[in-house]
């Protein structure tokens, strides 16, 4: 059974242990300029703390990153305890890391115990001691309560991660997840420009990330920041990649920040890869699934650089003669072309007998993470009088395209799954034909959504779409009130049942065997260091309905 009793004083961490055990501490990253400083481009020992992830019901993969005085190759040891003394070590391991892979290390243990809180920590060869970290495996058997904490889309320059701290704060926790955005590839002029940044959350390099150490760079500003830390020494974390990870509206061939004087896009694709696979407590599978005991089973997935194929353009279509005639002519034909794919056959194929199994092995939930929204979404004709008179020219013509598109009952954006018709159309099918319990957990938009999907005119699940940690939102583009914006989406949009257009934060997932519950946990505020946050929205799904009560 897994429960959320307050653990017991042995399995906490406090914020003194971190700052003591840590080579670098808090207090090097507190202040402004952090990620611009000697530690994240020179520092030696162990440079960024500890993470976990990759959970099993008996195994954890471990990371850190150690940089020896001389830069050459070491050996590290880890090291798995059920107390933060280590007096009974119950587990280790050893890893040789060096410059080939930005001195990062990743170690997976076997023969723990499920539903078990461990410590851990690393040493290097002269005996030095890393941060101490602290993981819990997955539930084995009956399970009656878990919770999970959500995240997606952290932009460092436009605020702080008061998201993560508020979650590293939290006790009752058994996971947490990363849909993807982990950190944007953009260059220090753009989103955000300097004006917009938050002083001092400039991380390098300077320039857009193009190779491999420019996003080994990133990286390393991004998990010099103390809330990001935190939260990855004291819970594991299941990570997905979407397209900031390596460059925006990334596909399996290219991307709209991917220009013909930026060089190769495969060898750029495979720079971020390596980056992320160097810098992530991630394992080298493209896709997995997760038992969470008997309640459920979760499925990480990859919708981005292996088999997407290129995301639809209906911009040029607004320069033809006809413009609605060609609309129409997309929308009857290209839109729907079957070969247009997120995952490619093989995930699909995958991720369909992996679903049946979990139904019929009893699982009482099928979870999906997906970088972006599944949930059928258009824009609605009063959209044109929303936008701010000063805004930007872009975004008026992307509201009047959508607006047009709508009326045709076209949705308006196609970097997500409405790009992708007859895809999401075979997902939601094969759902309902398994009879799958099914939940979609997804990120990308910066903005909050609760759905109820439907295909064929039958439920087919639900789908809890999370906000930004810090990118912004609608109400960047938006003169009027977000909940305005909100209501009218919703109006307009049969399967979208809530929303929040304005607000930061993340999602807390609480399952049950009955019930799936979730809150859109809403920070005050991104423009200082806070960790004040409240419930802004609370959505419930019982089992066997797939959709929202």
């Amino acid at each position: 059974m897994t429960d959320h009793t307050p653990r017991p004083a042995a399995a906490r961490l406090d914020r003194r242990s971190f700052l003591l055990t840590g080579s670098l501490g808090l207090g090097a990253f507190a202040v402004p300029g952090f990620a611009q400083t000697p530690n994240v481009t020179s520092g030696r020992g162990f440079t960024h703390a500890v993470a976990s992830g990759e959970p099993g019901p008996d195994s954890m993969l471990l990371w850190t990153r150690y940089v020896p005085a001389s830069g050459d190759a070491v050996e590290l040891r880890v090291e798995i305890a059920e107390t933060p003394d280590f007096t009974r070590v119950v587990a280790s391991g050893a890893q040789i890391t060096g410059p080939w892979r930005d001195h990062t290390a990743k170690i997976t243990l076997d023969g723990l115990k499920p539903g078990t809180t461990y410590h851990y920590r690393f040493i290097a060869p002269d005996g030095a001691f890393s941060a101490v970290g602290r993981t819990r495996t997955l539930p084995e058997g009956p399970v009656s309560n878990f919770r999970a904490a959500i995240f997606s889309c952290s932009n460092m320059p436009y605020g702080y991660f008061n998201a993560y701290g508020h979650a590293a704060a939290r006790d009752d926790l058994d996971l947490v997840v990363h849909l993807g955005d982990y950190l944007y590839e953009y260059d220090r002029n753009h989103y955000p420009t300097p004006a917009e940044a938050v002083g001092g959350r400039v991380p390098e390099p300077a320039s857009e990330l193009i190779h491999l150490t420019d996003y080994r760079l990133r990286y390393a500003s991004y998990r010099s920041d103390p809330d990001l830390q935190r939260l990855h020494q004291l819970q594991p974390m299941i990570a997905q990649w979407d397209d900031h990870e390596s460059a925006n509206d990334s596909w399996e061939g290219g991307a709209e920040n991917h220009q013909a004087n930026e060089g190769n896009w495969t060898l750029r694709k495979i720079a971020s890869i390596q980056a992320y696979r160097e810098w992530m407590p991630v394992s080298d599978e493209p896709w997995k699934a997760y038992d969470i005991g008997d309640l459920a089973t979760l499925f990480r997935t990859e919708t981005r650089l292996l088999a997407r194929t290129q995301q639809p353009d209906i911009a040029p279509l607004f320069k033809q003669a006809d413009p609605i005639a060609a609309l129409k002519a997309f929308r009857d034909g290209a839109w729907m072309d079957p070969a247009k794919t997120m995952m490619g056959s093989q995930q699909e194929s995958w991720l369909a007998h992996a679903m049946r199994a979990s139904v019929k092995q009893g699982q009482r939930w099928q979870m999906v993470g997906f970088g972006t929204i599944l949930g059928q979404t258009v824009m609605p004709e009063i959209a044109a009088s929303w936008l701010s008179p000063t805004g930007p020219a872009r975004a008026k013509a992307y509201v009047t395209a959508g607006i047009a598109a709508a009326k045709l009952g076209l949705p308006f954006n196609y970097d997500n799954w409405g790009g992708y018709p007859a895809a999401r159309a075979r997902f939601l099918r094969s759902a309902q034909t398994m009879g799958a319990n099914l939940l979609v957990l997804s990120g990308d938009s910066h903005n909050a959504w609760a759905y109820d999907l439907a295909q064929d005119g039958k439920p087919a699940g639900v789908e809890f779409a999370g906000h930004s940690v810090t990118s912004p939102g609608y109400e960047s583009q938006m003169g009027i009130d977000p909940k305005t914006v909100a209501a009218a989406l919703v109006s307009g949009n049969p399967e979208l049942k809530w929303c929040d257009t304005s607000r930061r934060g993340y999602m807390a997932l609480t399952l049950t065997p009955d019930s799936a519950t979730n809150d859109w946990i809403m920070v005050d505020t991104i423009k200082a260091h806070s960790t004040k946050a409240s419930i802004g929205h609370t959505a419930k799904v019982a089992r066997g309905r797939n959709v929202m009560a």
